[in-house]
């Protein structure tokens, strides 16, 4: 099938190269110049284990194409996709003005031939009517420009459907995420669009990329508009919450004596709670978690109700990233004039996204009480990233971060960190203290090196 993907993101990017993987002929439509100039060099310009190598051969064998013209995009794809950004404005709504210039965009250059139109981007609820609207707008002010002004247009002769689509791929798993996912969700209430959709995913549904290819087939979910749109804020609502309780629960075992990874463990078994997303630390950040959040709380207040669990989680997470400067007072008692290195400062591993990190927090207050910062992080140490670590000394190695300082926390449970040499580490410390605010590593080996080992409920 002939696909525009228009935003090239992390949601974005990983769609279209994933598509073309599976024998879909691509265009990934952008507005920045250089990002396009990078891709069509076969240069991704995000990290994501895998996407590279994809992208490199999807570009020799043709089947995908970057290019700044949305109207080549437009002309091009049966489905179109639209892939930008929908960051959090201060009230805590959803910024769509992308979205709207995309969706006015498409209009413009909507011409005869049936079109699907994708809502990837996670959008506030109800939008995909809204985005059929802005679409038929973009075509009515082509043909009024077209026409002149003062003369009446036809009626729009354009046949399209809109359909949301959410993406529930992890930072650091994308594209892994893209060819095992645990369901696809559809919505539409047009059997035509939902029939090119499944069409679309055929290779996926009958899981011929996955891992394991013996496995069923993945379910397809299809519902309304309405109903698509909310699947995804409530996945990420309820998995942020489940980090804020356990979160929770790790602060009171903090207080009795109990160990939150017992605790975690024994009521992960249960069937109707699974183990997933109850490994507790310093909270939840990023890109998705915070923004989808803030997103349905506000879509509560406007409907007139207020979404106090929700708006608990966000309070929960909010005071957990400083439990990790609470326990360094605990241990260090005054901060100021010390020195502590974070091992880590991406919001997850495996990705260099740092936005909403809690590591910019911990940096944040250690700061302000008076503590030098230094950092080692895999990736940003590697790429000289510096927006926001303008306090921050971001070493080259581990052992150059521990030299010096009165402790250490890990902020970010990269797997890289399981095997540095901590008994090096603890010989260069002024006195060697982790705390380990992912409850990552292993207590036994660290304090065996030499370490003070502190973790978070335990």
């Amino acid at each position: 099938m002939r696909v525009c993907v228009i935003g090239t993101g992390y949601v974005g990017l990983v769609t279209g190269v994933c598509l073309s993987h599976i024998g879909h002929d691509v265009i990934c439509v952008d507005n920045n110049e250089e990002k396009v100039k990078l891709m069509k060099s076969g240069q991704s310009p995000i990290f994501e284990p895998g996407l590279s190598e994809l992208m490199t051969a999807c570009i020799q064998e043709g089947r995908i194409e970057f290019t700044t013209d949305l109207a080549k995009g437009v002309e091009h794809g049966e489905i179109l996709f639209i892939a930008v950004g929908t960051p959090p404005l201060p009230t805590g709504e959803s910024d769509t003005r992308y979205v709207e210039a995309v969706a006015r965009g498409i209009g413009a250059h909507l011409n005869s031939g049936y079109k699907v139109i994708v809502n990837k981007s996670t959008v506030p609820i109800g939008s995909g009517d809204w985005v059929r609207m802005i679409v038929m707008d973009g075509v009515l002010e082509r043909q009024v420009a077209t026409a002149g002004g003062g003369v009446a247009v036809a009626e729009p002769d354009v046949a399209f459907d809109v359909v949301s689509n959410p993406e529930f791929l992890r930072e650091g798993c994308a594209v892994y995420d893209t060819f095992n996912p645990d369901r696809i969700v559809l919505g539409s209430n047009s059997s035509r669009a939902i029939s090119m959709m499944k069409e679309l995913y055929a290779p996926i549904v009958a899981r011929q990329f996955a891992e394991d290819k013996s496995g069923p087939t993945v379910p397809v979910v299809v519902t309304d508009l309405s109903s698509a749109e909310m699947v995804k804020y409530a996945a990420n609502a309820f998995l942020a919450t489940k980090i804020s309780f356990i979160n929770e629960v790790a602060n009171i075992c903090d207080r009795v004596g109990a160990d939150v990874t017992q605790v975690a463990k024994g009521i992960g078994l249960d069937s109707r709670i699974g183990g997933k997303f109850l490994q507790a630390g310093i909270g939840w950040g990023g890109s998705c978690f915070p923004k989808d959040v803030a997103a349905l709380v506000h879509t509560a207040d406007d409907y007139g109700y207020e979404a106090q669990l929700l708006k608990a989680a966000v309070s929960v997470n909010d005071r957990q990233r400083l439990i990790a400067v609470e326990k360094l007072q605990q241990v260090l008692k005054i901060l100021k004039g010390k020195t502590v290195g974070l091992l880590g400062l991406t919001f997850k591993p495996d990705t260099d996204d740092m936005r909403d990190a809690p590591a910019l927090t911990i940096i944040e207050h250690l700061t302000r009480l008076g503590t030098k910062v230094k950092a080692y992080d895999p990736l940003v140490s590697q790429t000289g990233m510096r927006h926001g670590l303008s306090n921050v000394i971001v070493e080259t190695d581990p052992e150059r971060l521990a030299d010096g300082c009165d402790a250490l926390v890990l902020v970010t449970d990269w797997s890289q960190f399981k095997t540095l040499d901590y008994t090096k580490m603890a010989t260069l410390m002024n006195s060697p203290i982790l705390i380990d605010g992912r409850n990552y590593l292993d207590q036994e080996a660290i304090e065996k090196a030499g370490f003070r080992y502190v973790g978070i409920g335990r």
